[in-house]
């Protein structure tokens, strides 16, 4: 995006100009008044003048396999898709291949064993690739770095993205096994998860990061599925994310032992209750809870 009419009207404090020598003052800044200059532009974008050329890169550690399946594990309602990708990346052994690195994001890393790592990172092993952030994803941010990793996974000629994610619903604490629905990026998809048992979620909205990537998915024909397993809003659920990958396994044939997600329950809800929290504050600036509301067809 260029700026309209190619300048940019910007504030400047007088002093802090006056304490720089003219000749380090450059020829497009133009006093217009007192205190404001005009910044005139031929050819800079608004990400150039803001320092932000790539909003959004996947920077590459290792070399990342194509036609491999891509799973997401984003914060969201029950941190499902994070507990269930974050189990599996464990089991499975899988090691990180690439991570995103944006100005969008906070300034935070992770610390593992006194190393520091990007928040948000892939994984892989074989032909298994799996995104995974440790930290809360800035609603600002969600577009930009959701269609940046639909288009990296595109460019990988991934041969199917999934999202497992959480569905809530009010009475999830009556709820002993949590049933989990499904959602397409396309018709022939739909036909497999229902051959699969896997009931189709036939109406409602979707919002949030898993929201994006099957819009993307969908724009740019990649194959894509969410698995949404019923859970809290914004109370961890390992049982949901257990559900989640049992379902996952019925479509991949993957066997993945989810006996710590049930067993270890109160020790995961515990270790992930700041990102729970985190995560809930900008849910709802994603306006959330749209999710129980039910879509008009007219």
């Amino acid at each position: 995006m260029y700026l309209s009419r190619q300048f940019l009207i910007a504030s400047f404090s007088l002093h802090a100009i006056l304490e720089v020598e003219a000749k380090f003052i450059p020829s497009y800044l133009v006093p217009v008044h007192h205190n404001f200059f005009l910044l005139v532009s031929a050819n800079y974008s608004v990400e150039e003048w803001c320092g932000l050329s790539e909003p959004v890169r996947i920077v590459e550690k290792r070399s990342v396999p194509s036609n491999a399946l891509m799973l997401h594990g984003l914060p969201d309602v029950g941190l499902v898709g994070l507990i269930a990708t974050s189990h599996m990346i464990s089991q499975l052994k899988m090691g990180e291949i690439a991570y995103v690195d944006s100005e969008l994001l906070p300034p935070v890393v992770v610390l593992h064993e006194g190393l520091p790592y990007a928040p948000l990172r892939v994984f892989g092993n074989g032909g298994l690739v799996a995104t995974l952030s440790e930290a809360a994803i800035p609603a600002k941010a969600v577009q930009p770095i959701m269609r940046k990793l639909v288009e990296w996974g595109q460019a990988k000629k991934v041969k199917l993205m999934v999202s497992m994610g959480g569905m809530p619903v009010q009475e999830r604490q009556d709820i002993a096994q949590p049933k989990v629905y499904g959602a397409a990026s396309n018709q022939a998809l739909l036909k497999a998860l229902s051959d699969k048992g896997i009931e189709i979620l036939k109406g409602g909205f979707m919002v949030g990061p898993y929201a994006l990537i099957m819009r993307y998915c969908a724009e740019r024909n990649v194959p894509a599925i969410a698995l949404l397993a019923q859970s809290f809003y914004n109370y961890p659920d390992p049982e949901a994310a257990a559900a989640a990958i049992k379902e996952l396994g019925k479509i991949t044939g993957m066997s993945v032992d989810v006996s710590k997600l049930v067993e270890g329950g109160e020790e995961i809800r515990l270790r992930a209750r700041d990102v729970m929290r985190r995560t809930e504050q900008e849910l709802n600036r994603m306006k959330k809870t749209q999710e129980y509301d039910l879509p008009l067809y007219v």
